[in-house]
């Protein structure tokens, strides 16, 4: 990504009071140019759809799978059932941190593709959930789910499952960490940035090539492939998980982007979707969303570069500011700039030479 471009512009003030609960005609839906998208929104407590665009079409699910790997292998344990210690920590991680080799682990142990096959059945899924392609059945991740199959699954998992299942699989979703496990990118996107907690999620993502500069760490490749019915080459973005005090609302997003579209630009796109759903329940964060610029932008602890920073944005991404400070004079010729802006999202401070603004302090934001 070139350095010294501006990515992105600012946008609107996100609101800080909850969604209403009325139901609306999916053309309200931000659907950004170049983005296919799948979205349901489901509120649990008046038993009604709040969003639906392309429910029932099919996209390969990267790491949502991993919810019915979970399910898979606590299905007919018993309410006493306890995880052998050797296998909880990789549950864990694989369910809060999306940890891809514990996810591969259990898929291999327990059947592959079958494991799909079952749990579609015993959820009563629709047709649209279908294994991996026959010659790519270790690839867990080219799984076929839909919008409305993944509310189903939640469904079940908050309202039929065993308690024992509902808080093991609810209770990693709701401690999801930002930075994953294997790949270190940041997965807080979606429904995790567009939301006050409580949330639970379970994210996904796939095809945004080697070394993704500006995550969390430098990232491995995702692997790409081709299928006659599921799109195995766009980059993929899917935020899925519930919102709300009681997990109120259940909220499903996949989102297929342009060949060669950039993490960031995916992460800020799926983000503007995402807010501008009608979640019950869901609390706006209070703030202002700004572009960055350039790549490896860290994010430090204080508004100076003396401490290690905490981590590094996805490349050229949008964040919420929630105030701004004046800090340590940071320089890239031509510019210098002493304000820094808080991310409370991030728990840290950038400075403002990095953000998609003209002048040194962000218009309408308030001294910290």
């Amino acid at each position: 990504m070139a350095v010294m471009t501006a990515l992105l512009s600012p946008s609107a003030t996100a609101a800080t009071n909850a969604a209403s609960s009325a139901p609306r005609d999916a053309a309200g839906v931000t659907v950004p140019a170049g983005v296919t998208a799948g979205v349901a929104v489901f509120d649990r407590q008046t038993g009604t759809f709040t969003e639906q665009l392309n429910p029932n079409m099919q996209f390969r699910s990267a790491s949502v799978v991993k919810l019915l790997i979970a399910l898979d292998y606590l299905w007919n344990r018993g309410p006493d059932y306890q995880i052998p210690s050797g296998d909880q920590a990789k549950w864990n991680s694989m369910l809060r941190s999306s940890d891809d080799d514990a996810a591969s682990e259990f898929w291999v142990r327990n059947g592959g593709g079958s494991i799909v096959t079952r749990m579609a059945r015993e959820l009563s899924l629709s047709s649209n959930t279908t294994p991996p392609p026959a010659n790519q059945d270790g690839m867990w991740g080219y799984t076929a789910l839909t919008a409305a199959d993944t509310v189903k699954i939640y469904r079940y998992l908050l309202d039929t499952a065993p308690a024992r299942v509902r808080e093991l699989i609810m209770g990693n979703l709701k401690l999801s960490t930002r930075c994953s496990a294997t790949d270190h990118f940041d997965q807080h996107f979606g429904i995790a940035g567009s939301f006050n907690k409580p949330w639970a999620v379970k994210q996904g993502w796939s095809g945004f090539g080697d070394i993704e500069q500006g995550t969390c760490r430098p990232a491995t490749s995702a692997l790409n492939g081709k299928a006659a019915s599921v799109d195995l080459t766009k980059p993929a973005l899917h935020a899925t998980g519930t919102v709300g005090s009681g997990d109120r609302s259940i909220v499903a997003v996949y989102t297929l982007h342009d060949v060669g579209t950039s993490y960031g630009k995916a992460y800020t796109d799926l983000g503007r979707l995402t807010r501008s759903l009608n979640v019950p329940g869901g609390v706006r964060p209070a703030g202002t969303w700004f572009g960055t610029w350039s790549s490896g932008v860290n994010v430090r602890p204080e508004p100076n570069t003396t401490r290690d920073p905490l981590l590094q944005l996805p490349a050229g991404v949008e964040v919420l500011v929630g105030c701004q400070t004046r800090g340590e004079t940071v320089s890239v010729p031509p510019y210098t700039n002493e304000w820094w802006a808080y991310l409370p999202q991030y728990g840290g401070y950038v400075s403002n030479i990095y953000m998609s603004s003209p002048d040194n302090q962000l218009p309408g934001v308030a001294q910290c």
